[in-house]
């Protein structure tokens, strides 16, 4: 039978019921335990996170209890977590692995397995077929049950994995601005899970922030929960309505972002992104480069250009583009999707951060 196992840029995606079931989800975790053995990196644990998607929180589970019987400490959570934080945890605590339970902004039906290495990053290519070519090979797979692996400390939960993560992007936050201005915000996480951190950014930021859509639903209230301009109807006629300064969405695991404006306006992923670079050399004083993929807009060699600096095109793939930051030391990259990373943060792509930043922008420049 052929593998129906397939990595993609974004992990392995499957059909709940179909390929995404308990077999198959310990068939992964066990190809990924061999895998961290063949690479003699199972001396530090692996952080499992999970979004708020049906069967999230079990495969997390039964990710766990495969490596906890294969001898690996798992540090588990006790609430979903958006897929920023996993990575953030793994470049702060220098971990060889992390795993997030998402399908990200996929349909309801959808879910997966992220996979995310040393530094926080997107699993590369050459990882995710190596780890193919494990998984079609193995056929008995052995696990510890999950209550039994906690009773014996094999998994651990993580009492606040927040803090680390949340103080981070604060540190990096003009904080000051922010409360002068005191914007109000209506969020919408789009039934997702970053919901905990930007309430508590904003918050300290003393922003009135107002919520819809934080409930969990499995189905994301019969829409994609990704931040396009048809899924945020309800968003816009919020913020219009209620004469709030912004409004700000995020995909089901809090990777990818989108913006509407005081008038009802949305802001797209590529406006995004020339905005935020352009405040930050214009107005933070930051000095580089920036990134985009080929399907990115054009604009930002523009801008680039005028401060005298360079744009980068990288071939679709998040990997590509924080490859690249890293290698030219550029301001922030990103893509037309929706997602964007800045220097400095992780190595991935983080609405947290993206959105906390946005509303600085806003509050300085008005």
């Amino acid at each position: 039978m052929e593998n129906t196992i397939k990595f993609g840029t974004g992990g392995w995606r499957a059909v709940i019921g179909e390929d995404f079931i308990c077999s198959n989800i310990r068939l992964v975790a066990a190809g990924i335990l061999e895998l961290m053995k063949s690479e003699n990196k199972t001396d530090k644990p692996v952080i499992i996170g999970f979004d708020r998607r049906f069967l999230s929180e079990n495969a997390a589970k039964w990710v766990a209890e495969v490596l906890a019987q294969g001898g690996i400490t798992v540090w588990f959570m006790h609430r979903s977590v958006p897929t920023p934080l996993v990575m953030h945890t793994v470049k702060d605590k220098e971990l060889h692995y992390g795993i997030e339970i998402t399908a990200s902004h996929n349909p309801s039906e959808y879910n997966g397995i992220k996979l995310i290495v040393d530094q926080g990053r997107d699993a590369p290519l050459e990882t995710t077929e190596k780890l193919e070519k494990i998984i079609e090979k193995l056929s008995d797979v052995k696990y510890l049950e999950f209550e039994t692996a906690v009773s014996e400390g094999k998994i651990i939960y993580l009492n606040n994995p927040f803090n680390k993560f949340l103080d981070d992007i604060i540190s990096l936050l003009d904080m000051d601005a922010l409360r002068e201005r005191g914007l109000r915000v209506v969020f919408d996480s789009m039934h997702g899970s970053g919901t905990y951190p930007l309430l508590v950014i904003f918050h300290t930021a003393r922003c009135t922030i107002d919520t819809i859509n934080i409930n969990k639903d499995a189905y994301f209230g019969g829409l994609m929960p990704a931040p396009s301009e048809k899924s945020l109807n309800l968003l816009r006629d919020t913020v219009v309505k209620g004469g709030y300064d912004l409004g700000i969405a995020m995909d089901g695991d809090g990777d990818r972002l989108g913006v509407i404006d005081r008038n009802g306006r949305y802001i797209n992923a590529n406006e995004i992104l020339c905005m935020l670079y352009y405040y930050l050399v214009k107005y933070k004083g930051w000095k580089g480069p920036v990134v985009r993929n080929l399907a990115t807009t054009h604009m930002l060699d523009k801008i680039a250009e005028s401060f005298g600096e360079k744009c980068y095109e990288v071939p679709v793939g998040f990997k590509y583009i924080s490859s690249m930051i890293d290698e030219a030391d550029a301001v922030l990259g990103g893509e037309s999707s929706g997602g964007l990373t800045v220097r400095g943060h992780i190595h991935g792509k983080d609405s947290v951060y993206a959105a906390s930043l946005f509303a600085e922008m806003i509050s300085v420049v008005g």
